[in-house]
């Protein structure tokens, strides 16, 4: 019988690249561990090591010599009794002297080119050398990375900071960088850049990315006698005018709900506070008064999932003379904007959070947060901007 020596068994490097594959597929770190017979431990140690971001596959470079070239290298020099000089070499193979030169200094025995090279060995070293870690853009330029850093504890998104940096500084490549980069610098710690305690203030406040494959399932509720999705008009679904909205409910702890309601051509985003309990009275009754904050006539429609909260619609309707609309069961798809807000909205109201004890006061700091920050689809103007934007146009054409 054989004894376990205690120590854990390090991945090879197939078991790595069938880890990764796996983990983008969406699979969970237990699954993974079982298809690999690894410990679970192995398999989260890896991930975490890499931030959730898995490894670039390995290639060599283009015009960097190859296992063939070096073999033709080798052939020439051992049929030589003479030896063969750097030159000729470089003219049998096509190559720059400089090349045949580094070469040999750098994956050769460094003795004469007559003694010692080997092509399978001076191919080994090359692509060992091609593996060393190469220091990340943030780390080579100190007062990016403090721009960057800066922005991020003022909660901007990575995707907000490139753009933020390419308008600023549009004729200096050396200070810009992607939001991959800013990504990939904060989640792989290994970098020693961006501290880790930055990732607090990414939307989601992971430490880790998490794999695009992974889903979850959602769990509507149902509701009778309400206007369906397909029935709004068709400048809802364009986003052409502004005053059409969607809507949803953020839950936290303790029976504990936020309102969320977000305008569809803007992304201006409301914030109302239900407090305990989430029945239709309460909902209704918070959603009547947030409608009744609003400038005039900025809420035409509301498009609202199937729980049972907005039971009282009709009620709605006659208080504000605002149409709702109920999505599809299981379709959050229908009310993306809303539901990007909510996700957004987790940064301050992490869940597990009691929201019985947040004033409408707090939210409102947070809405003007959200409607005050540039954002990609609205090419990096800020939500309340295009909301401005978009009233006064309909005053013109009014």
């Amino acid at each position: 019988m054989t004894r376990s020596t205690g120590r854990r068994r390090r991945l090879s490097r197939e078991q790595r690249e069938q880890l990764w594959r796996h983990w983008r597929a969406g699979m969970k770190q237990e699954a993974i561990a079982a298809a690999l017979t690894v410990s679970p431990t192995g398999v989260a140690t890896e991930i975490r090591a890499r931030g959730g971001c898995a490894p670039a596959p390995r290639h060599r470079r283009a015009g960097h010599l190859g296992l063939a070239e070096r073999e033709r290298l080798a052939a020439w020099a051992v049929g030589t009794t003479d030896g063969m000089a750097v030159r000729e070499a470089a003219r049998l193979l096509g190559r720059a002297p400089s090349t045949i030169s580094r070469e040999i200094q750098r994956n050769g025995e460094r003795t004469a080119i007559t003694r010692g090279y080997d092509a399978a060995a001076a191919d080994r070293r090359a692509w060992a050398r091609a593996q060393r870690p190469k220091r990340c853009r943030l780390a080579q330029q100190p007062s990016l990375c403090a721009l960057v850093a800066e922005k991020l504890m003022l909660e901007w998104s990575p995707a907000q900071i490139s753009a933020w940096l390419r308008m600023t500084f549009p004729d200096d490549p050396t200070q810009q960088i992607s939001a991959e980069a800013i990504y990939r610098t904060l989640y792989v710690q290994t970098r020693g850049v961006l501290k880790q305690e930055l990732t607090t203030y990414l939307r989601r406040g992971r430490s880790a990315r998490r794999s695009r494959g992974r889903t979850a399932q959602v769990h509507h509720g149902t509701i009778v006698d309400g206007a369906h999705i397909s029935e709004r008009p068709a400048e809802v679904a364009d986003r052409a005018v502004p005053g059409h909205w969607e809507g949803d409910l953020l839950a936290g702890d303790n029976n504990s709900y936020i309102a969320t309601l977000v305008e569809r051509a803007s992304r201006f985003a409301v914030l109302t506070r239900i407090g305990a309990g989430k029945s239709s009275t309460q909902v209704v009754d918070a959603l009547i008064a947030a409608v009744h904050r609003l400038p005039h006539h900025l809420m035409a429609s509301l498009t609202w999932d199937r729980g049972t909260e907005l039971a009282q619609h009709r009620r709605f309707t006659v208080a504000t003379n605002v149409q709702v609309y109920f999505c599809d069961p299981r379709s959050p798809w229908q009310r993306g904007t809303n539901e990007n807000t909510n996700g957004l909205l987790r940064q301050y109201f992490p869940k597990g959070m009691d929201f019985s004890g947040v004033t409408q006061m707090q939210l409102d700091a947070v809405a003007q947060r959200l409607n005050t920050r540039p954002r990609e689809t609205l090419k990096w103007a800020s939500p309340a901007t295009a909301l401005s934007r978009l009233m006064r146009g309909v005053a013109l054409t009014g």
